[in-house]
């Protein structure tokens, strides 16, 4: 796999991984006819931090994730980590992914991943919105002997 293929597939299973279940389940509501290679299991993952992003890392805490493979018909295998311990999420997760690797990979974008991100890029402009609205600027303030 070529590495522009490698940050496309890390884009997508990312859009993949953060979207809501159901939206999800609206979007792609007929999974393609797959066999399971790993059955979607429950279990953790150390998340990492680092104090202003270049410190040395920490371990923050434990998450739960939920992880499934599956392989389509023609062979072609998907792979998918989701927050949480929704199995069926993980199991459409880890079928678009593997779709996105064949020929139907252009409407699938168009009809689900670039909905989802569109979707969350408009969920982190509202919170954006609402957070710089209770932004004070100290410097704009008139003092009392500015008066």
């Amino acid at each position: 796999m070529n590495a522009t293929v490698a940050t496309a597939r890390k884009g997508w299973m990312s859009v993949l991984a953060k979207a809501h279940p159901a939206r999800l389940a609206a979007l792609m509501p007929d999974l393609a006819p797959h066999s399971v290679l790993r059955p979607p299991e429950v279990g953790a993952v150390m998340v990492r931090g680092r104090v202003g992003g270049t410190g040395q890392p920490f371990n923050l805490g434990e998450m739960t994730v939920t992880r499934a493979s599956v392989r389509l018909d023609d062979g072609t295998v998907g792979h998918a980590w989701v927050q949480g311990r929704d199995k069926a999420h993980a199991t459409r997760a880890a079928v678009i992914d593997a779709l996105m690797q064949t020929g139907r990979a252009a409407d699938l974008r168009a009809g689900v991943i670039d909905v989802l991100a569109a979707e969350a890029e408009a969920i982190r402009a509202t919170r954006a919105a609402k957070a710089a609205a209770t932004k004070v600027d100290f410097f704009t303030m008139v003092r009392g002997e500015d008066a």
